[in-house]
């Protein structure tokens, strides 16, 4: 049966920190707007406090998230197990988008990798922590982190991310704002030191 938590306590902080992926999901207003379930991992994640969490959003094709949060703040995020006990954890809450710039994001950066790829960074208030069995989540063995998303930014360096921001990340599909300042280059670098 799933259980409901006051807040993340040691047990479950050690399960989601286990865990190398996540799912973020958000919706706009309207009703016919489009849904967004987004995956996420690189060591992205962090938690801030019993209620509060906040994760790196790095550049993408779309601005789904931030867009969505913008205009109506719900997202929810999840966990699965996919190797060990079964377990899936839910963390329902209100979130905010801070980008390169604000003092929110200056003041949450250093608790993630650096990235000159890293867009905003999300911060979530939850107001509702449950967990579920995961009997039907399958097994899957990590491998471990893909490098393509770093590669891309490496090759695009931080002007190329700064065009990569204006055309793409401007405005969700359903033209909800999206990034504020997009033509702005973030102040990190790549995880990675260059040749």
């Amino acid at each position: 049966m799933g259980k409901l938590y006051d807040g993340i306590d040691e047990r479950l902080s050690q399960f989601i920190a286990a865990q190398k992926m996540y799912f973020v999901a958000t919706a706009p207003l309207a009703g016919d707007g489009l849904l967004n379930l987004s995956p996420k991992g690189l060591d992205s994640f962090r938690i801030l406090g019993p209620k509060t969490v906040a994760y790196q959003d790095l550049v993408g094709s779309g601005i789904e998230t931030v867009a969505h949060l913008r205009e109506n703040g719900r997202i929810v995020i999840l966990f699965c197990a996919f190797e060990g006990p079964p377990k899936i954890v839910r963390l329902h809450g209100r979130g905010e988008a801070f980008e390169p710039g604000d003092a929110e994001y200056d003041t949450l950066a250093p608790s993630f990798p650096e990235r000159w790829n890293m867009r905003a960074i999300i911060r979530i208030q939850v107001e509702r922590i449950s967990d579920s069995c995961g009997y039907g989540v399958p097994l899957y063995h990590f491998e471990g982190e893909r490098t393509q998303l770093d590669d891309w930014a490496d090759r695009k360096g931080p002007e190329g991310i700064t065009r990569y921001k204006v055309e793409k990340n401007s405005k969700s599909l359903d033209g909800l704002p999206g990034l504020l300042r997009p033509g702005e280059a973030g102040e990190g670098r790549s995880t990675r030191s260059r040749p």
